[in-house]
């Protein structure tokens, strides 16, 4: 029966077309659909590929370290005799302290100068195994200079550049005697004694 003879009351009108109309039922929102399944019809099954969104991708931009200048010369042995006379003597001492602190504990001062030692009786290159060195320390620490100078310097002056590695580690706080990771439990030391006490809590 027509819905509009419940409006008005009249006949529906000859030639009226059928209610509801005929032909495929209308696609309704999926709420709908889902609710009212037997007069909206079932819904579509979706059909294609799943597309995947891309992942976003982050960059992380460093900034380069600033160069800066050697805290000592190179020509300042005067100023820390002991080490000068230590490298003179026994250079696979001063070099072994150096390339513990460069290599941050992961090779001991004992293994690194044995190493010197070795190659520089085997082969007499012991210089390019310190020089790499000096490069490694430059880039860790932003100082002056490039690949040829450090060549040049542990080539002509092997001991006078051993003893300025040296000094520049000191004077950025490290104790050579003592090696990578006392220094690190000390620096910790240090930073938990200049740290405040927490606030405390009020007891009655």
């Amino acid at each position: 029966m027509d819905p509009s003879h419940y409006s008005t009351g009249a006949p529906p009108c000859p030639g009226a077309p059928p209610y509801p109309p005929a032909g495929p039922a209308p696609t309704y929102p999926p709420y709908y659909a889902a609710t009212y399944p037997s007069y909206y019809g079932a819904p579509l099954p979706s059909v294609g590929v799943p597309v995947t969104a891309p992942l976003a991708t982050f960059y992380v931009v460093q900034t380069p370290q600033p160069i800066g200048p050697w805290s000592t010369g190179l020509l300042d042995c005067c100023d820390d005799p002991s080490n000068s006379l230590i490298t003179f003597c026994c250079p696979c001492v001063t070099f072994g302290q150096v390339a513990e602190i460069i290599d941050r504990g992961s090779t001991s001062c004992a293994a690194s100068g044995a190493l010197y030692v070795l190659i520089m009786y085997l082969t007499g290159c012991h210089f390019v195994y310190s020089c790499f060195y000096r490069s490694k320390m430059r880039a860790q620490y932003g100082l002056s200079g490039d690949s040829f100078v450090d060549f040049l310097l542990h080539l002509f002056c092997e001991f006078c550049s051993l003893c300025q590695m040296y000094r520049e580690l000191q004077r950025r706080g490290f104790d050579m005697n003592i090696g990578w990771h006392a220094n690190v439990e000390r620096q910790g030391q240090i930073i938990m004694a200049t740290m405040p006490p927490p606030p405390q809590a009020m007891t009655r």
